[in-house]
């Protein structure tokens, strides 16, 4: 267990790790959020700093003195394949050299197509995707590094986001703006399978318990993830809450909709099928170990449409997946 005062260090400021270094700091924890600007809203007991963590003098830098460093850190869409390897090992011979465990946020994307079977901890990674392939080839160096007793690194996995904050998702700020104002509302693929998402609150509660206990290191865990509905059955929840049926833009195969740019949905191509199998995680692992418990869905929709009414008045954002 790492001690109340350590210092642990959130590389990457975006909804994750905004939400992560709050409840770090709410866990009695000395918190520093790092990114390129170091700039934001104040957040209690929450020391920003810039760096550039893509760099081997940048990571050093934003993670000196730290006792558990997490790697919440992203980039555009279109740059992952070129940049994440390279901030993967910046952040691991920095981690390493300062004595620090490290946690990193992950993604679905290493275990590919699944024809809708349940993930766990145990599916295998079947990636055929660029990206795909690419992040198991980043968790497997993460997992060697640990074995080769380098640092303890703990991996947990996320579904796609949803929550105050959370913009660049697809369910987020192309969707509940939309629903808010009477505009179109994309639908991506088949919306009557389950596809699981995972609170903003609960990534952060997740990721924090593995940072407090080494006993989590070593291995994947899917983080804190409610029991998945289909995405027309989250949309009924929006409907029933803005009091008028969504104006839904079916979006049956990759092609540039609103925030959807041509861009990114060249990019995201080869992660469609994401929505045309079902999308279910089982949590269950890392909620026995860290007595950890899932916001119910309602309750995340309520919490995500009261953000929206008040921060974002109309559509907004550029849909940006992990």
């Amino acid at each position: 267990m790492t001690t109340a005062r350590a210092l642990h260090v959130v590389l990457g400021a975006g909804p994750a790790g905004t939400a992560l270094a709050r409840e770090l700091s709410g866990r009695g924890h000395r918190v520093r959020l790092v990114d390129r600007k170091g700039v934001g809203p104040a957040i209690e007991g929450v020391d920003r700093v810039a760096a550039d963590v893509a760099t081997s003098r940048g990571a050093r830098e934003a993670v000196e003195g730290a006792a558990v460093v997490y790697h919440c850190v992203n980039v555009h869409y279109h740059l992952q394949v070129e940049v994440m390897p390279r901030i993967q090992a910046a952040v691991l011979t920095a981690a390493e050299a300062v004595g620090a465990r490290l946690v990193v946020l992950d993604s679905l994307y290493p275990y590919g197509e699944t024809r809708g079977t349940v993930m766990t901890e145990d599916t295998p990674w079947r990636a055929t995707s660029r990206k795909g392939v690419m992040r198991a080839e980043l968790d497997a160096r993460y997992l060697a590094a640990h074995a080769e007793g380098r640092l303890g690194v703990a991996l947990g996995r996320s579904a796609d986001f949803v929550g105050p904050g959370v913009l660049s998702s697809t369910l987020g700020g192309a969707v509940f703006p939309a629903a808010l104002t009477g505009g179109e509302v994309p639908a991506l693929g088949d919306i009557d399978l389950p596809h699981s998402y995972t609170y903003i609150g609960d990534i952060a509660a997740g990721l924090a318990a593995l940072g407090e206990s080494p006993d989590g290191d070593g291995r994947v865990w899917h983080l804190p993830t409610a029991p998945a509905l289909t995405t027309r059955e989250i949309f009924a929840m929006i409907e029933e809450r803005v009091g008028r049926p969504l104006d839904l833009a079916v979006i049956a195969e990759p092609r540039p909709f609103g925030p959807f740019d041509e861009v990114f949905m060249a990019e995201y191509a080869e992660m469609f099928y994401q929505h045309t199998e079902g999308q279910t995680v089982d949590s269950s692992a890392i909620e026995k170990a860290f007595g950890l418990s899932p916001h119910p869905l309602s309750d995340t929709v309520d919490v995500t449409l009261a953000w929206y009414r008040d921060t974002v008045p109309s559509p907004v954002g550029v849909v940006d997946v992990k």
